[in-house]
């Protein structure tokens, strides 16, 4: 797979995303559910922490990929969905420390939402991935 950055600008790089990506010669797509703080179990995690849920999310969305024989590097897309944006943007440092050493910055929306289908959950993720 060929990913090639397509950035008219540049100032989406120093926030750590893409505008676009080309992706070709794919052969295999994953479509990821929203991933939150939540246990092996379902039981949400963490609340009322923003930084620990999003560590926890990350970590979900990992275990996901792994799953489907991926990683971060795999991933073309984004969808982040927060109950307070500006606390999320305080803790996307924790984006940069997961994607970063896979020298990935895919294309995101971060969209601030009222609440999440769980009460408590703060943050969610989902990602498309392709190999």
């Amino acid at each position: 797979m060929e990913r090639t950055a397509v950035n008219p600008w540049d100032w989406s790089l120093k926030l750590g995303y893409n505008q676009a990506e080309v992706v070709e010669g794919a052969k295999r797509q994953v479509t990821c559910a929203g991933q939150t703080a939540v246990d092996g179990e379902g039981n949400p995690q963490h609340p009322g922490d923003m930084r620990g849920q999003i560590a926890l999310a990350l970590d979900n969305l990992e275990a996901v990929l792994a799953k489907a024989g991926m990683d971060l590097s795999h991933v073309t897309r984004l969808g982040v969905y927060a109950t307070d944006v500006d606390e999320a943007l305080k803790n996307f440092d924790l984006m940069g420390m997961r994607f970063g050493p896979h020298n990935a910055a895919p294309p995101m929306t971060l969209l601030g939402v009222t609440r999440l289908a769980i009460p408590g959950l703060l943050f969610e993720i989902e990602a498309t991935a392709a190999d």
